[in-house]
């Protein structure tokens, strides 16, 4: 997932879209006229061809879909959250300062795999579920942009297993061995937004990824399965949202 493409392949892009990219900055969509740490992590951006074309095509459209909503790049924070059984990758968002989020767009997945309940090793193809957080931008992915899940993260490791795996991305594609593939499209407006996000100053973008509604009815359907203890650990978590609008902080 992090290998990167040869150069000719990188560099293989229509006419228009490089013509584009060398007309379009930050401030013409998304980046707008912030403070010198906002422009210092664009730019660090904007030297990968992908962002680059991603900014020039997709750009608007996210910029758009931002001013529609009230939001400001500026300002602009985001929250993600996943319940597998929507198949829906959530992103909420707000400007700083605001007292809750509100939903900004809905991304299908592409592909899914494992089956409903926590990823705890290596190879198992699960997804998993818990609080995570983004801890990589990779402009480079092997499935054209990823934005990486800081998973193992402290709670996972406390189980103690040997080995519980790692590189859990959402990415483009439509393939997927245990991460969430929300296509090239889609990758390119939650990877915008999420760089808009950390130029305007967020530095912790939160991910919940539960397996079902956690609610006492969507429980009970799975009463038999060995899970249960943990998703009643996942519960307050999803509950605390759901009233607030407002991730809980783990």
């Amino acid at each position: 997932m992090r290998g990167l493409l040869t150069g000719c392949v990188l560099f293989i892009l229509p006419f228009f879209q490089l013509l584009a990219q060398s007309c379009t900055s930050p401030a013409d969509s998304l980046g707008g006229a912030a403070g010198p740490t906002s422009g210092d992590f664009w730019q660090q951006q904007l030297r990968f061809p992908r962002v680059r074309v991603a900014q020039a095509g997709t750009g608007p459209v996210v910029a758009d879909r931002l001013r529609t909503h009230g939001l400001t790049p500026q300002r602009l924070e985001i929250f993600l959250r996943l319940i597998k059984t929507n198949r829906e990758l959530e992103v909420w968002a707000r400007n700083q300062g605001a007292r809750s989020f509100k939903l900004l767009h809905r991304y299908p997945l592409a592909a899914t795999s494992g089956h409903l309940g926590p990823k705890r090793r290596a190879g198992d193809r699960q997804v998993p579920e818990g609080f995570y957080e983004i801890d990589r931008f990779n402009p480079q992915s092997d499935y054209h942009l990823s934005l990486g899940l800081n998973y193992p993260n402290a709670a996972d490791r406390a189980l103690g297993e040997p080995n519980p795996g790692g590189d859990i991305f959402i990415h483009g594609g439509e393939v997927t061995i245990g991460c969430l593939p929300i296509t090239d499209l889609g990758i390119e407006e939650v990877y915008l937004l999420a760089v808009t996000a950390r130029a305007a100053g967020q530095t912790v973008i939160p991910v919940h990824i539960f397996p079902f509604p956690i609610t006492e009815t969507e429980l009970a359907k799975h009463a038999t399965s060995f899970h249960q203890a943990f998703w009643r650990e996942l519960m307050p978590g999803y509950t605390y949202f759901e009233q607030h609008h407002e991730p809980a902080h783990y």
